[in-house]
């Protein structure tokens, strides 16, 4: 036994190293072999984490006890064992038992879950504000907090790709937020529904035609974050990902500066023909 655990141990220390090395580049983004959820980096997405981790006790107890149950009702009670079957007709401790405990269950279940919606919820007072717009198949986005700067942000094709780029992930534009700094999201749609999403921030939202949906984050690690849409929303529905740059206080009031000048005056009106024809023309 002692020796099954110290190889658990040893197996899961260098599942632990490989996370790492392969994080190291990129804070947030999919790797081979993954087998959890990417490494959190906001508060949001560590209540979430550890609410999984609570539920995965609760449901692995549950799933052994009613295998247990199972094995004893095969062993102690199959014809052969029990030639005599009882003629028990109700028992009413175990009535209140299978009543109280299963109710007792949800409860903590729902206690912490009722929190963590809430904190997604309510959005705390805003640093830096940021509209989403989903597009068919590209986002735009605006900091109306900052010069009102508006930018797009299309998928890198294979073609274009630099080395250590992920593939499907990267952008020709990335959204650049401070570190330790409440981020409100606004997000919607100019087509069909989409949805912005970011794994490591916890974060999911429908991008709905004609409504302004509302959430927030706070990256608590510098770094770069990689999402997709998550909402299918047509035929290039793969090819909309989402590239978040986590960044100091001073770098993003020099990316500020920058972008409002190199975004100045920018027309964010693109058909899909035209961002198709802009794609062709970086390939």
């Amino acid at each position: 036994m002692r020796v099954l655990t110290l190889l658990g141990a040893l197996v899961a220390g260098a599942l632990a190293l490989v996370d790492m090395g392969s994080m190291a580049a990129f804070a947030g983004q999919p790797h081979e072999w993954q087998m959890g959820f990417q490494q959190s980096a906001t508060p949001i997405m560590d209540q979430l984490t550890w609410f999984d981790n609570m539920l995965l006790y609760i449901i692995t107890a549950i799933s052994l006890f009613v295998l247990a149950l199972l094995l004893i009702v095969m062993v102690r009670f199959n014809a052969k064992a029990n030639p005599e079957p009882s003629t028990t007709t109700h028992n009413t401790l175990i009535e209140v038992a299978w009543t109280i405990i299963p109710v007792l269950i949800l409860v903590t279940i729902a206690i912490p879950s009722f929190r963590l919606l809430y904190n997604q919820v309510v959005v705390p007072e805003a640093d830096v504000t940021i509209k989403a717009t989903g597009y068919q198949w590209y986002w735009g986005y605006e900091y109306p907090d900052h010069g009102g700067m508006i930018y797009d942000a299309l998928m890198v094709e294979d073609a274009d790709l630099k080395e250590g780029q992920p593939r499907l992930l990267e952008t020709d534009t990335e959204v650049v937020v401070p570190v330790n700094k409440v981020i409100r999201l606004q997000v919607t749609a100019a087509d069909v529904i989409h949805a912005w999403t970011i794994p490591a921030f916890g974060v999911k939202i429908d991008a709905v035609p004609g409504r302004l949906n509302e959430t927030w984050f706070k990256a608590t690690k510098t770094g770069t974050y990689y999402g997709q849409c998550s909402e299918l929303c047509g035929i290039r529905h793969a090819f909309m990902p989402i590239k978040v740059r986590v960044v100091t206080e001073e770098e993003f009031a020099s990316w500020t500066e920058w972008a409002q000048q190199e975004y100045a005056g920018v027309d964010t009106n693109v058909s899909v023909a035209s961002a198709e024809q802009s794609s062709d023309a970086r390939r």
